[in-house]
This record gives structure tokens, sequence and C-alpha cells, in this order.
């Protein structure tokens, strides 16, 4: 990693956030809004994939500081695919995971020493191999990780 990338990294406006993981629990369609001659248009988008009307149910599963977000991704491989997807949050102030990501995200945190980590990270390495079981277990289901101003 380039020092200007790590420097930028560190003092990232992020860092200064609450770090919120909402996991998805539930979606549905907003049939109220949408005006009847269009219904058949929605019901239409949705068949072929895309999600117009459909209302994502946000729930929050963890939180912590940005400094604590930062020193727990700082034990994974900075050269590795599960950090560049993680640091992803202090570049864009938030990331989504996916289904696709869960096998890499998994395997990445896991091969993490505990003794390494504090006891927050301990805590949010615990919680996110927790919810990423859960979405291997509903594939519908993702993990978005957004800042928040405190």
């Amino acid at each position: 990693m380039a020092v200007a990338e790590a420097q930028s990294e560190k003092y990232s406006r992020h860092l200064k956030e609450r770090v919120r993981f909402y996991r998805l629990t539930r979606k549905f369609v907003d049939e109220k809004e949408v005006p009847q001659e269009a219904q058949q248009i929605m019901y239409y988008s949705l068949a072929i994939g895309h999600h117009l009307g459909i209302v994502d149910c946000l729930q929050s599963d963890m939180d912590c500081h940005g400094e604590e977000y930062l020193a727990w991704i700082e034990g994974l491989p900075k050269d590795s695919e599960a950090y560049r997807k993680m640091s992803g949050f202090l570049k864009f102030g938030e990331i989504t995971i996916f289904p696709e990501h869960i096998h890499m995200l998994a395997t990445a945190f896991q091969q993490i020493n505990p003794a390494t980590q504090s006891e927050t990270s301990q805590r949010l390495t615990a919680g996110l191999i927790e919810i990423l079981n859960a979405i291997h277990q509903e594939p519908m289901m993702y993990l978005m990780v957004r800042g928040t101003v405190q």
C-alpha cells in the first residue's frame, strides 16, 4: 500500500464517525405508493430482477467508533482482498457485503490471532462471523456498514 494511501486512510473523516453494521432483516413491496396503472410495471420489474418499489428493512446489529474499526481491520493482511473490501468504508463511508463476500471475509477474519486483538476487535470479529453465517443461511440477506455522525 502506498504511503499516501495509508495516510489518507489514517486521517479519513470517517474515523470520527460511529460505524454501524446494518443487516437486512426483511423486504416488502410498498404497493400503496404505486398508482394502479403502474403496478403491472412494478411487478414486471420485480420479475426480471429490478427492485423498483422494494423497501429494505435494515437492523443495526453492532457498532463501533471509526478508530476502533480501523484498529480492527489492521489485523488483516494489507494486500488481501478482505482488507481492500473492509477499508472501502474509510474511503466511501459505507460498504455493502453480499453473499459472494462471505467466504473471503470469514476466512480472513478467522485467521487473525485473537491474542493480537483488543476486546473490541474480538467482539467485532465474532459479530461479523455471526452475521456472515446468517447471510450464508439466507442468501437474499446482505450487510451494510455505514458511518453516522456522532
